[in-house]
């Protein structure tokens, strides 16, 4: 049975930025580094919240790196799923973190130990790289973003959840993995925030699988498979302080929705009383369901700023990763799986090579060979002598026959060789892709990881034994006498009692937690309701009832279907991704004067054009626009829209009522269509005919 443990927990702060020295703000947070402790001044108090390793802003990306992810980079060396994740508010750090420590570094560890491993071993290494955006999953080693299709999430019992279709590239050099990662990088989400410039408007996650063939003394194969997952998260946002409007704020909207899902998964699985796991509630925690509870070693990288402008997110985040610290792990050995690239590259090389050893035998040339001269032999000596040259014209095109045979065979022979030379050169055996130098480079670099993994294992323990003396309270221990007595129960209870206020204190900061965020979320639905809102009096007022209605539930009359596995509205029969592309007018047989023909050579204006009506900008009436301005039914309409914008008591739309209004245009226009019909019908038969005129 497999050993759980608990979720590692680094927390990290970044130095002040440029606007935040601009506006002097002063520093809330502070990092102590030898106790693991990350201290924090809110309001009229402080409080200290104790992770597995901390950072301050002076630490260095590499310190960073050895101390949180490269054991874990080890274990999956040796066969273990890992999971690499940063958290944080936007614009804390989170992306600088990832692709400037722990991205490269991972990279440079994973192809040090193959090339200090045994000659023996042989590695097979591919990566893919895909992001979340607005909950669809994007391939992001596509050629282009008009060729990203959002892909969908399988689960089966041997691979787990996985993106069913995702590109996976074989790599066997850091620079090969970090040119994939810069393509992948190419085509993510971002966009620009008050908080942030290059604010990450999507989750990326890149995956390294690493797969290792060892023989044992026995000369026995073993499979070991160990994927590394290193997730990029977006940052959580508040819309008062980013400032999103319109697809910012929608994008925002999903990434709290999915960051919720996350804190709701984490506090599942810390409260040990639930029955129910929420991993279904987004894309992104089915894709981490492994990594949360499962059997995956995970380590958790949360980032925050110092400054006091950001002392609610900050508190926030630090309470998101103090609970994180309970989540409990069972990590197993991936050993000799059934579905690995490297069983199968390796039944394609023996395969290539017995094909080729049966192609170049000597017995089989020579058994090709004689076959013909033998029965050529034996045919033509009963023949007579007026035979003699047709036998020998047929001979000559048997033997043509048997040299261009041999050609095709050799052809095929050198197909099979490079075919084997490429198969070949995707595998990488252990020792052999470095030189001397690079070898004592990487086992220089292996030993510091090893001298810093046992400096920080003694600085845990000291920690441990600090904690059990500070919360030891031995009710009966003995004492000199009754002042001592009273002294060190005092001591105590004022401990307890500090303890005591603290949690109150933090019961209390929850609440106002709460609070805040609940009237956040009110003010981003009001502001998505106002858009909605004027999204539905766009479609009443230009586009016709009979198509408006197609756009509706199919329950309500509509052809709008929810899909289950997509997660959206789909319309069956409308194809969206081949554009709006207009048919290609054909040539009006409106006649032209002279005059036309050659004013349209020299002039713009669109008045000579005969063709391409639909390029032509519209001319407004100028003479009805007071007439629209003072129609009573627009002003009432845009009056009720500013109205419920500026009144904060209304948080729902009367989508009902303007569902019933366009149907009742549509019946109104669709009796009225049928009335003119038959007036049409009526008159006509009324007319006399020509014979009885």
């Amino acid at each position: 049975m497999s050993k759980s443990e608990t979720i590692k927990v680094a927390f990290r702060l970044r130095p002040l930025n440029s606007t935040e020295k601009q506006a002097g703000r002063s520093v809330c947070c502070v990092a102590h580094e030898d106790e693991g402790v990350i201290e924090m001044q809110y309001g009229d108090s402080s409080k200290r919240f104790t992770f597995d390793s901390v950072f301050s802003a002076s630490s260095s990306q590499r310190r960073i790196y050895d101390v949180t992810t490269a054991p874990l980079v080890q274990s999956v060396l040796e066969g273990f799923n890992g999971t690499v994740f940063a958290y944080g508010q936007t614009g804390a750090g989170k992306t600088h973190t990832m692709e400037g420590s722990i991205i490269p570094n991972t990279f440079e560890h994973i192809f040090d130990h193959i090339a200090l491993n045994s000659a023996k071993d042989r590695y097979l290494v591919h990566a893919s790289f895909f992001e979340i955006y607005n909950e669809e999953i994007r391939d992001l080693l596509t050629a282009g973003k008009s060729q990203q299709n959002s892909l969908e999430l399988r689960e089966s019992t041997d691979a787990g959840v996985y993106v069913q279709g995702l590109t996976s590239t074989v790599v066997k050099s850091a620079a090969e993995i970090d040119a994939v990662l810069q393509n992948g990088n190419k085509n993510r989400s971002v966009g620009s925030t008050l908080m942030n410039s290059q604010s990450s408007r999507s989750h990326s996650i890149f995956s390294i699988v690493v797969e290792c063939c060892s023989t044992d003394e026995h000369n026995n194969e073993h499979i070991r498979v160990g994927k590394l997952n290193l997730v990029d998260l977006a940052g959580s946002e508040r819309q008062s302080k980013t400032g999103a409007t319109g697809e910012r704020l929608k994008e925002a909207t999903k990434i709290n929705l999915s960051l919720s899902a996350l804190g709701n998964v984490i506090s599942a699985l810390v409260d040990g009383k639930a029955k129910h796991i929420p991993y279904r509630d987004s894309k992104l925690t089915r894709i981490l369901q492994d990594s949360l509870g499962g059997n995956t070693k995970t380590v958790m990288l949360a980032n925050a700023g110092p400054a006091d402008c950001n002392a609610d997110e900050s508190l926030s985040t630090l309470r998101y990763a103090n609970r994180a610290k309970n989540i409990k792990n069972k990590p197993v050995i991936n050993e000799d799986p059934k579905d690995t690239l490297l069983r199968g590259y390796q039944e394609e090389i023996a395969r290539l090579k017995e094909r080729l050893a049966h192609m170049s035998s000597p017995e089989a040339q020579l058994g090709r060979s004689t076959g013909v001269e033998n029965s050529a032999a034996k045919e033509s000596l009963p023949k007579l002598e007026q035979e003699r040259h047709d036998e020998r014209a047929s001979l000559q095109k048997r033997l043509e026959e048997e040299q261009k045979a041999r050609m095709d065979t050799e052809r095929e022979r050198r197909e099979l060789q490079q075919h084997l030379v490429e198969m070949e050169a995707k595998l990488i055996v252990g020792g052999e892709i470095a030189s001397s130098a690079t070898k004592q480079e990487a086992a220089l670099r292996k030993a510091n990881q090893e001298l810093i993994a046992k400096r920080e294992s003694e600085l845990m323990l000291t920690r441990r034994m600090n904690e059990q003396e500070e919360e030891k309270l031995n009710l009966e221990e003995r004492y000199k006498d009754v002042a001592t007595e009273i002294k060190e129960k005092t001591r105590k209870l004022k401990k307890v009692w500090g303890k005591y206020l603290e949690a109150k204190s933090e019961i209390k900061d929850m609440e106002q937690e709460a609070l805040r965020e609940h009237t956040e979320m009110l003010d981003t639905i009001r502001e998505l309701n106002k858009q909605l809102k004027l999204k539905e009096f766009v479609i009443s007022s230009f586009i016709p009832p009979q198509y408006a209605l197609l756009y509706d539930d199919a329950e309500q009359g509509g052809r709008a279907v929810w899909d289950e596995a997509r997660e959206a509205w789909t319309i069956p029969g409308l194809n969206t991704r081949r554009g709006n592309r207009l048919r290609e007018r054909q040539a009006s047989g409106r006649p032209e004067t002279e005059f036309s023909r050659e004013m349209k050579m020299v002039d713009s204006n669109p008045r000579w054009r005969s063709e391409d009506i639909v390029d032509l900008e519209l001319v407004m009436p100028v003479q009805k626009a007071p007439a629209a301005r003072d129609d009573p039914n627009t002003i009432d309409a845009i009056a009720a829209i500013l109205a419920i914008d500026m009144d904060d008591k209304v948080d729902e739309l009367p989508l009902n009522e303007i569902r019933k209004s366009r149907q009742k245009k549509y019946l109104k226009a669709e009796s009225s269509s049928k009335q003119k019909q038959k007036r049409r019908k009526d008159k006509a038969k009324s007319r006399p005919t020509t014979a009885a005129l």
